[in-house]
């Protein structure tokens, strides 16, 4: 299988950018797997686990929204955070879910739910990526 380039870029950093065989990430819409030649097309990161698949073993990385391009040649995700495992704070991860649940299980009228929602996905991807 003939890899493609993928490039992640952050407001702050070019957080990778390597051939790779194969991607996967959330969007929107579900969970998508991306090999070379795949179909054109633009979607929407969701908060969740990034796995790259290279010739020498997987790697994974905690991604938590932005734009993805992908063309046959090569896909670029324009991140507004990614983190490879050991740049996570385990303990305020955690910390992070349990406040997420509490605003989600406790909510009143005032509560923003999408935004609890979404905290609670990123606290996730972070504790996921650290398993």
């Amino acid at each position: 299988m003939e890899p493609f380039t993928l490039r992640i870029i952050t407001p702050d950093r070019v957080f990778f950018e390597e051939p790779v065989e194969m991607v996967e990430f959330n969007t929107t819409e579900g969970e998508i797997g991306i090999y070379p030649n795949h179909v054109p097309t633009t979607v929407i990161v969701a908060p969740g686990v990034l796995t790259i698949t290279q010739e020498d073993g997987q790697r994974e990385a905690a991604l938590h929204s932005g734009f993805a391009e992908i063309l046959q040649d090569g896909v670029t995700i324009l991140a507004e955070i990614i983190e490879w495992p050991e740049e996570i704070d385990k303990e305020r991860a955690e910390a992070a879910r349990e406040r997420a649940e509490g605003r989600l299980t406790s909510r009143t009228p005032e509560t923003d739910v999408a935004r609890a929602e979404t905290a609670l996905h990123r606290a996730m991807a972070r504790i996921e990526v650290l398993k």
